[in-house]
């Protein structure tokens, strides 16, 4: 049965898709059945999935409003993981279903026909905390949430962990927080170092140790439609998604899976620097 991880953050420019498309293909790297659900309307991470989001037929939508089988509308990418595409029809839908019964828990539903055939299903959420980023967590086993270090992280933050507690109430009591991920992150930047520093003293061991950097390589993959991984597996990037997905599997199954993983990626083509550069960032001190 997969986990289901909702990626979210009602703050936009914070990395939420770059991070749902690039650790979708990590964790492909590492040899993990993985489904990518783009759930926001703005259909970015189809995009960058390479996959057309106005050619893309059934999708989301269909699904949502039962219109067709989610079967159908799940389509493959060259990186190995499947999508199910999203696209400006998604806000069609959000508004056909504020009346509907259950509305909040379509996306679960239709999830679970599918559930067994992955090991992880990552839902990129739009930047809100509306009807279809609710469906999301509903569905969800765990929330990843990128936080790009700056003067109003904390302060967004609180709307949605409130939204999170209203939801492990009403619809979802074993939602539970994946982790925090630090993105767009600049070692250079005393204001960056403060706000990680902060973050960590009030979630604790809730921010994962892997920390996305801000690079242009990164950047520029969504305009070929490529994840960091097959546009620039060297990149500093690449780098560090790989290292999360070894941090997101270390949490499910102990370190040694982790590092197990990484090397399979190794003789799946990515080059032996990278790998042993992701799996040292996850070995016990």
């Amino acid at each position: 049965m997969a986990r289901i991880i909702a990626v979210a953050n009602q703050k936009g420019g914070v990395g939420k898709t770059t991070t749902a498309v690039n650790l979708a293909a990590a964790l492909a790297a590492a040899k993990r059945k993985v489904l990518l659900v783009d759930l926001d309307p703005q259909g970015n991470a189809t995009m960058a999935s390479g996959v057309d989001k106005r050619e893309a037929r059934p999708n989301g939508c269909e699904v949502l409003l039962d219109e067709a089988p989610i079967e159908q509308a799940i389509v493959a990418t060259e990186a190995h993981f499947d999508l199910l595409p999203g696209n400006g029809d998604l806000t069609a839908a959000e508004l056909k279903l504020m009346d509907a019964l259950a509305r909040e828990s379509r996306l679960k539903e239709q999830l679970a026909k599918i559930a067994d055939k992955y090991q992880t299903i990552l839902i990129d959420c739009p930047p809100s905390l509306h009807l279809l980023t609710l469906n999301a967590l509903t569905a969800a086993d765990g929330l990843l949430i990128p936080v790009q270090c700056e003067y109003f992280a904390l302060e967004g933050l609180s709307s949605l962990l409130e939204t999170v507690k209203a939801v492990r109430q009403r619809l979802n009591p074993a939602l539970e927080i994946e982790g925090l991920l630090r993105t767009m992150y600049d070692v250079r930047n005393n204001l960056g170092n403060e706000v990680s520093t902060q973050l960590t003293e009030h979630f604790g061991d809730k921010v994962l140790r892997s920390i996305i950097p801000r690079n242009v390589r990164l950047a520029e993959a969504p305009s070929h439609g490529q994840p960091i991984h097959l546009y620039d597996r060297s990149s500093r990037g690449a780098i560090a998604y790989i290292g999360l997905a070894g941090e997101i599997i270390r949490r499910e199954r102990g370190a040694q899976a982790a590092v197990n993983a990484l090397h399979d990626m190794h003789d799946d083509g990515v080059h032996e620097e990278v790998v042993d550069t992701a799996a040292y960032l996850h070995q016990e001190h």
